[in-house]
């Protein structure tokens, strides 16, 4: 079926959004496994002008495909409606120029989001992107070579480390954590899918206000709020969060700041009162302009 949406797909793939790693790509064709209503599909979507041409596979009705496929590529956000906002302020307005068709890449499973974000924190969009692959095709199910992100209960079980493999199983095979190049951040992983599983629902997050959602992903371990702000943009849809750290610090500086050195828990209050409900696009957007503008290198 054909869409009409404006979008880079490509661009919004290897964005860095913490929501999961791009989709497999051939021949201009992006493709992964999504569950919908409980079943798993093969969704693929490929981009021509303004146009988004999509195809899936499953016993998912028309309807439910099109509005998971709407819901990932945020696809009913007014792009053009943003762009008008973004030129009526001086210091936003060159950045869609650069930046043109980006749109928010969200959640097709908000657990693989939260440790996607745990796995980025103090590391590269490669590396992440990378170890959270492996994870899916070690512990993930398998559908025509697309795989699912292991889901809680299974993630519960998978070994930290070596030593922790061969003290349970008696040998080493590669089927740990840290074998997927998570380091440290193995044990938060860990803790996260029995927190989960135990003490809280994740089916009641997207029902909570702003803050109370906050709060809550805060109670995980390895979260901190520049993290929870990424779980709650890119896993549940909440835009009026302003993930904020050392980078978007120096951006937001440079732009509103005169490059005054301020703390960035001020950056993110600030881009959450400035910006409202478009925050979290103006931060996806903020980020990708001084990566490509050439201004990242110049507040290095």
């Amino acid at each position: 079926m054909i869409i009409k949406a404006p979008i880079d797909l490509e661009l919004t793939q290897i964005s860095g959004q913490t929501s999961q790693p791009p989709w497999i790509c051939k021949d201009n064709v992006f493709t992964d496994v999504v569950c919908v209503d409980g079943e798993y599909s093969i969704f693929s979507v490929r981009q021509s002008d303004d146009f988004l041409d999509f195809t899936y596979t499953g016993n998912a009705t028309e309807k439910a495909a099109l509005e998971n496929v709407k819901k990932i590529y945020d696809l009913d956000f007014d792009l053009p409606r943003f762009y008008d906002y973004l030129d009526g302020h001086d210091e936003l307005r060159e950045m869609s120029k650069f930046c043109n068709g980006l749109r928010l890449f969200q959640a097709k499973d908000p657990f693989e989001c939260i440790i996607s974000s745990i796995c980025s924190a103090n590391n590269s969009i490669k590396r992440w992107t990378r170890s959270i692959s492996d994870m899916k095709m070690k512990w993930g199910r398998n559908f025509n070579d697309y795989y699912t992100f292991p889901d809680i209960e299974t993630l519960q079980k998978i070994y930290l480390d070596d030593e922790d493999e061969l003290s349970k199983c008696g040998c080493v095979n590669d089927n740990n954590l840290k074998c997927c190049g998570v380091g440290y951040r193995a044990e938060y992983m860990r803790k996260a899918s029995e927190i989960f599983s135990l003490e809280i629902d994740l089916s009641e997050i997207p029902k909570m206000s702003y803050d109370e959602a906050f709060e809550t992903v805060l109670k995980v371990p390895g979260v901190g709020p520049k993290v929870a702000d990424c779980i709650l943009l890119y896993g549940f849809g909440f835009k009026e969060a302003f993930p904020s750290d050392v980078w978007i610090k120096r951006i937001v500086s440079h732009l509103y700041f005169g490059g005054k050195d301020i703390k960035v828990e001020k950056v993110r209050e600030f881009g959450m009162e400035e910006f409202g409900d478009y925050a979290g696009y103006v931060q996806l957007y903020m980020f990708h302009y001084a990566r490509k503008s050439g201004l990242m290198e110049k507040l290095k």
